[in-house]
């Protein structure tokens, strides 16, 4: 489990995802999340997108502090908003057994390439 700020605690349930759905099924699901979250005249989220979807999430107790914080931890290109490569990114860096479990798949096909 992750925590973020004081009270939210979050499970982290992405690795049995991959597991059930497949990496594409998986990358399907992160994709539908992001367009529930993301601002439909930009494409993008937003702040202010967040911020109004953010009961979807179970976080409708954070900050706007938070909610900034988490946008600049995914934002890349430095725009203040995330793209939909973005969120995939941060999605997958926030679960720490994918992580792991990337470096393995990475390991194992570096050494099926010599």
């Amino acid at each position: 489990m992750a925590a973020l700020g004081r009270d939210v605690v979050f499970e982290d349930f992405f690795p049995s995802m991959v597991e059930k759905l497949g990496s594409e099924g998986f990358l399907k699901e992160l994709r539908n999340g992001f367009r529930v979250l993301m601002d439909e005249e930009r494409e993008v989220i937003t702040f202010e997108s967040l911020k109004r979807n953010s009961a979807l999430l179970g976080l409708e107790g954070m900050s706007d502090d938070e909610l900034m914080c988490m946008l600049r931890e995914g934002d890349l290109d430095g725009d203040g908003c995330l793209s939909e490569r973005e969120f995939c990114v941060l999605m997958v860096r926030l679960s720490p057994d994918l992580m792991d479990k990337s470096r393995m798949w990475l390991a194992e096909s570096v050494e099926n390439v010599f």
